[in-house]
């Protein structure tokens, strides 16, 4: 589970039937310990109604809780307090930076699938790190030292005004970045960090932006009714093309988080299972 398979435009999407991970072990186990290494798995052949994530919550444990509900639905809205609630194009991101401890685990749940447009896409924030460490040591030295604010204020599941402070890639003692830490839609206006250390953050974190936007490193693919991606949103930075708008919803999610302890915790326990069984 230490190991690491770094990917780019190349990958080669991981899916299980999600009826499989629902009531075999060994499915499930084997989602799991993808969804760690790869940091994405592909679910297919759930129902297309609202609910199944929340059987999902349950064969690993429970949902994470947010602002946003035990699960939100992303679907065109007229009074949208969300970039995500628009037709409009997603720019690659992790969810929730604004939170001390942003959820480790997201599900996405394809109910409805617009025609034109709409496709997701992905990056290995962790490749993409390596790579920047390579080709500019300094600007990766930048991203994992220096202090961004985030916030977000709004309604919906309940009233929320929130902030923090999140380097873009964090490390670990050897420097090996263990969370992308990057939302443009939540980065505060306030910037406290001395002048003179503003135009070389903005030059790391364009070189960082255009390697993450690079042909070689996305992977863009588009949901059938019936998938459910799930992501490691510390690792994996996801975005969206933008659709037509419509008087109808054309396209709808349903979407949930999950923390990686309790992840980690069904993984073990499942482990013992399928090991046991042999």
């Amino acid at each position: 589970l230490s190991e690491c398979q770094y990917w780019g435009s190349d990958l080669q999407l991981p899916k299980i039937p999600f009826e499989e991970i629902m009531y075999n072990d060994e499915s499930a186990y084997k989602w799991l310990c993808t969804l760690k290494k790869v940091g994405i798995v592909l679910l297919t052949g759930a129902a297309t109604r609202q609910g199944e994530l929340i059987r999902l919550g349950h064969r690993i444990g429970f949902l994470r809780l947010t602002f946003y509900g035990p699960t939100w639905q992303v679907q065109d809205k007229a009074d949208a307090n969300n970039v995500a609630y628009t037709t409009g194009r997603l720019c690659f991101h992790t969810d929730y930076p604004v939170l001390q401890h942003p959820p480790g685990v997201q599900f996405l749940h394809c109910i409805k699938q617009t025609a034109a447009g709409g496709e997701s896409e992905v990056v290995d924030g962790f490749h993409v790190s390596n790579e920047l460490k390579k080709q500019n040591p300094e600007a990766y030295q930048i991203l994992s030292s220096t202090a961004v604010d985030y916030t977000d204020v709004g309604v919906d599941y309940c009233d929320f005004a929130v902030h923090c402070k999140q380097r873009i890639i964090d490390t670990d003692s050897r420097g090996q970045a263990i969370r992308i830490n990057y939302n443009n839609a939540t980065r505060d206006t306030v910037f406290d960090i001395p002048a003179e250390k503003v135009r070389p953050f903005y030059a790391a974190l364009k070189e960082f932006n255009d390697l993450l936007n690079s042909a070689e490193h996305k992977f863009i693919y588009k949901l059938k009714p019936g998938d459910i991606v799930t992501f490691d949103n510390w690792r994996v930075l996801h975005g969206r093309q933008s659709y037509p708008s419509c008087s109808e919803v054309t396209r709808h999610l349903e979407g949930a988080y999950a923390d990686w302890d309790v992840v980690m915790s069904r993984l073990r326990l499942l482990r013992k299972r399928v090991l046991n069984r042999d």
